[in-house]
């Protein structure tokens, strides 16, 4: 494998320290207490560490309610969604449906639309159907609004998959739903795994969908769930930079579990 010069390492050291300087920068204020802050300012060094922002913040309950409602919307809407693309893309990869390629456009220009048009009719919809102000209604926004791209990435994956494969089990008498359980499935899982960790980062940040379908405080994810925060402390940045931190820390652990699969699927969807 062909080493990278060393002047790649000498420029993109300065690039690490940009990217790195804001969360060094929210991590250093909410380890100060509101005093040190409102005596020397945000961009001082601490004289000392304190856990204060952090126990006001998940004072009350407020914020871990949040993150437990995120919690069940993103895996709800990450499991469905890719369930109900990976059917879909197997249908239109490997059966002739009259239409098909119109068929996947017509989903994948759903994500091309702006979202700032949609709000309304989301939100009078959801009424309509009597699960505005649930979180059901946020996981049906959020699956309808992201079939589309899961679709189209799994449709591109599953037709590269080798013809032999499929032969070979119309061959043993395999059926379609088995050839897809047991074959399709497990040779799509880099592609599943990508979009998963993909899926989990939109859907667990998403503000706007969150904010259109729902408007009972305790029925809020994190995000919004962190504007309140913020509206309650907004002169104490230890307490909204602590509630920050909390609130990143389960994608990032998400991110360092599916890295390998995350690249590979990448990489591999690139060679198709």
């Amino acid at each position: 494998m062909r080493s990278r010069s060393p002047w790649f390492h000498v420029v993109m050291v300065p690039f690490t320290l940009l990217w790195l300087a804001p969360i060094v920068f929210v991590v250093l204020v909410s380890l100060r207490d509101f005093d040190d802050i409102a005596a020397r300012g945000l961009g001082a060094l601490p004289t000392g560490l304190s856990f204060e922002g952090f126990a006001t913040a998940l004072a009350g309950g407020a914020v871990a309610t949040a993150l437990l409602n995120s919690a069940v919307v993103t895996v709800a809407t990450v499991l469905l969604s890719l369930a109900l693309a990976a059917v879909a893309a197997y249908a239109l990869s490997r059966f002739r449906i009259p239409g098909r390629r119109t068929i996947l456009l017509v989903m994948l220009a759903g994500n091309l639309l702006p979202p700032q048009i949609l709000l309304i009719p989301v939100s009078r919809i959801a009424q309509s159907l009597g699960i505005y102000d649930t979180l059901f209604a946020l996981v049906v926004v959020q699956v309808g609004f992201g079939l589309g791209f899961y679709t189209f990435v799994l449709h591109g994956f599953m037709r590269g998959l080798p013809t032999e494969v499929f032969e070979a089990a119309l061959l043993d008498g395999s059926a379609a739903g088995r050839t897809f359980w047991s074959i399709v499935l497990p040779l799509c899982r880099p592609a599943l795994a990508a979009l998963a960790a993909l899926a989990t980062t939109w859907i667990y940040n998403d503000l706007i969908w969150a904010m259109t379908v729902l408007q009972t405080d305790t029925k809020f994810p994190i995000t919004a769930a962190l504007l309140n925060l913020q509206g309650g402390y907004s002169n104490s940045w230890n307490v909204i930079a602590a509630g920050s931190l909390v609130a990143a820390v389960p994608t990032a652990i998400v991110f360092f579990v599916f890295q390998k699969q995350f690249v590979s699927g990448l990489l591999v969807g690139s060679n198709k």
